[in-house]
């Protein structure tokens, strides 16, 4: 062999050396488990790629899939993927592991060491989105229980039995009692020149969202819903807000016409107000309006946690094509999803929900806002609707149906007639936002129709 040929022999042995090092290298970081955040459950250390068994996860908005999956006990990794729109998460607050937050499109992996037997909680930890529905259970068996890792769909360990029993016994709770009601009428102040002075002071208080369950609600008069406010067309409104939270706020009148200088947007119509400090707005009510009235300041915050109310103009018209209506109620039901006041209506979760009651005959208007962060099918069993105005505008011809789409901000008024006497269930059609294996839950309640 010549000296060329043993140079080039040479040369390419220590390149393949030094690409066997350093894809030695690179193969202690191929897979990077998060756990960042996290300590070792008692009894394991960190999981062996080659030993544990992989629970795959995928993040939706505001839902984890599966949400009970089963595995048997050992070394666990979760893998998750978000689809959804937003950044999410997944945390075990039992076991103090949570995984980096995962921008929509990507996959993380969550070493949770070994677990033994038990059941050990999930959820999402970004602002409002475990309130919203994103939690779940991962339960653990036996070791060598459950073979191939986790079920793929949701699974529960009860019997048919006990299903019916825990079902059974939730719905015969309705309607629970709970501390607090809001979303009463505000009774206004008339001052000398005829103005109509409402009074808000926006304050964080305890509010029992079903029975057993306080959250801190951010409230306007330590209500949720906050009190409705109603006016005429033509009077003169002044409302005075007070800030008694720990940050700035502001308000905001949605679907109501005021002067720029009172849209209640910092920094482009008012500055924001601060902790301890009062702000006048001054309007008229120029029109009719089926609004709201609403936080606009760290508003993904507040909204949610409870600072939403009804603002009424004027009464709304019943189309001719239903003049026979015998109208004897008009009720508000304020839709949330999120914050810590999570799936509800005006405020409350089923089993704390409030019925209404209809005789046959008799007919009632109801505004549904939407003041969450989804999208809500809102869905009476029984009878058959008439939306009669969106957004606080009448509609010439009303429109049938059963299953009315209330979108964010969005207002629809739907005028009901009694018909068949009995308990008719009343919920948003997204199942996972009114029943499961525990029951029913969240955005439910019922109409009682009475002969």
């Amino acid at each position: 062999m010549d000296d060329s040929n043993r140079t080039t022999v040479s040369l390419i042995a220590v390149v393949v050396a030094v690409g066997a090092l350093l894809l030695a290298f690179a193969a202690l970081f191929v897979v990077r488990d998060d756990d960042s955040n996290g300590t070792t459950p008692a009894g394991g250390g960190a999981a062996a790629a080659s030993e544990a068994s992989v629970v795959t996860l995928t993040l939706a908005d505001l839902k984890i899939e599966p949400a009970m999956p089963e595995i048997g006990a050992g070394p666990v990794v979760i893998e998750v993927t978000n689809t959804g729109s937003q950044v999410h998460n997944i945390s075990f607050p039992s076991l103090d592991k949570q995984s980096a937050d995962i921008p929509p499109g990507e996959t993380a992996r969550l070493d949770l060491g070994v677990l033994t037997e038990g059941s050990y909680e999930m959820i999402c930890t970004i602002a409002g989105h475990a309130a919203g529905g994103m939690t779940g259970m991962l339960h653990v068996g036996a070791a060598g229980s459950v073979d191939g890792g986790a079920t793929s769909e949701p699974a529960t360990t009860m019997s048919a039995e006990e299903m019916d029993a825990v079902m059974e016994a939730v719905a015969n709770q309705f309607p629970a009692e709970t501390a607090g009601h809001g979303g009463e009428d505000l009774a206004p102040t008339v001052l000398a020149d005829g103005t109509k002075q409402f009074e808000l002071t926006a304050e964080i208080v305890d509010w029992e969202v079903e029975p057993g369950k306080i959250v801190e609600a951010w409230t306007y008069n330590g209500v949720v819903p906050a009190p409705t406010i109603k006016v005429d067309v033509g009077d003169k409104v002044r409302v005075i807000l007070t800030n008694d939270l720990p940050e700035s706020t502001a308000l905001h009148f949605h679907g109501v016409r005021v002067p720029n200088a009172m849209d209640g947007v910092p920094p482009y119509t008012q500055d924001p107000i601060k902790p301890g400090e009062t702000f006048t707005y001054d309007f008229t009510a120029q029109e009719p309006a089926v609004g709201m009235y609403h936080s606009h300041h760290d508003a993904q915050i507040q909204v949610p946690n409870g600072m939403a109310g009804a603002f009424l103009i004027g009464t709304m018209p019943v189309p001719a094509a239903l003049a026979d209506a015998n109208v004897v109620q008009t009720l508000n039901m304020v839709l949330n999803d999120a914050g810590t006041i999570g799936l509800s209506l005006n405020g409350k979760s089923f089993p704390a929900t409030e019925p209404y009651t209809l005789k046959v005959g008799e007919s009632m208007i109801v505004n549904y806002l939407n003041e969450g962060l989804q999208v809500h099918p809102m869905h009476l069993h029984q009878p058959l609707g008439w939306l009669i105005a969106k957004d606080g505008k009448p509609l010439e011809v009303p429109v049938p149906s059963d299953t009315f789409v209330v979108a964010p901000g969005e207002r629809l008024t739907v005028l009901y007639t009694a018909v068949d006497p009995g308990v008719w269930a009343w919920h948003c059609h997204i199942l996972n936002h009114a029943e499961g294996p525990q029951g029913m839950f969240g955005m439910v309640t019922a109409l009682i129709v009475e002969e």
